[in-house]
């Protein structure tokens, strides 16, 4: 969508068709007859503040006051708040069966991966990372589906092994609406890269009813499986294109993994946007 005059929009303004699916997911605050103190900052300029530091990576503390979205803390209370109540991760389940009912959403095969993030101020998921000359870092873990929509993510220390969160990430999948029938939740296939490669969680994935396509230690590159998995890589660099998320700023698990869930639905966002725009052209 562009302005009049052929502007734009930056890509932390919520839009009308956006704060159309989050404002009904916010909780609602009531002042209080009596003593109501200090008016609340409208919620769509604050979530366009926390949508300005996950973009731009700015620290909360140097927030513009002349772009109006509230000063910084207001943003990360808010953005603590909304993590609480459980906002990103209902606003995926929505995003997911959108894209479902538009038939965008490819479960025949899921791909799995990790990347490595340095962490600047340390924190508990955090740890030496071995990929990093041993500095302190975290880890992110995906799954996506075929086509690379983010299914779920997940926050680990660095020196996390990525087969690890294989389970985890399967069973983080939310149940995906949008057709009729049962929701779907996992994929048929999964696909995982050499560092999955134990035949432990290979049974743990078919006792979830999912086929684990997952490379053997020792055999040579090329074979296919490689071209298929882009796609996670893909959605790697389209999450890490938030500034906020290439580096890992808070000390606070629960404020990184907020970013983090918060980036999943706003790349289905925008597949969706070039989804339904295609159909209308």
């Amino acid at each position: 969508m562009r302005r009049r005059g052929g502007a734009r929009p930056k890509p932390w303004e919520v839009d009308d068709e956006l704060w159309a699916v989050i404002e009904p997911l916010l909780p609602k605050v009531e002042r209080r007859p009596r003593h109501p103190g200090r008016k609340r900052h409208p919620d769509r300029l604050v979530l366009q503040g926390i949508l300005f530091v996950l973009h731009t990576g700015i620290a909360w503390e140097h927030l513009p006051q002349e772009l109006g979205f509230g000063s910084g803390m207001t943003c990360w209370r808010r953005l603590a708040e909304w993590t609480d109540a459980g906002v990103w991760p209902r606003l995926h389940e929505a995003l997911l069966a959108k894209l479902r009912s538009a038939n965008a959403l490819d479960f025949s095969r899921a791909a799995v991966d990790g990347s490595h993030i340095r962490a600047g101020k340390g924190g508990v998921m955090a740890g030496r990372s071995p990929v990093d000359r041993g500095r302190t870092g975290s880890k992110h873990h995906l799954i996506t589906d075929a086509t690379g929509i983010p299914l779920a993510a997940i926050l680990t220390g660095g020196n996390r092994n990525d087969v690890t969160r294989l389970i985890p990430l399967l069973r983080a999948v939310p149940p995906v609406r949008g057709k009729r029938g049962r929701p779907r939740r996992r994929p048929d296939v999964v696909l995982g890269d050499r560092g999955c490669d134990h035949d432990k969680y290979r049974r743990q994935v078919w006792d979830l009813g999912v086929k684990p396509l997952i490379a053997r230690r020792g055999t040579e590159h090329g074979s296919g499986l490689g071209s298929q998995r882009l796609v996670v890589e893909r959605a790697f660099a389209h999450l890490h294109w938030f500034r906020r998320l290439r580096i890992r700023w808070e000390i606070r698990d629960d404020i990184h993994e907020a970013f983090l869930t918060l980036g999943c639905p706003l790349i289905c966002w925008r597949r969706l946007r070039s989804v339904l725009s295609g159909a209308v052209g």
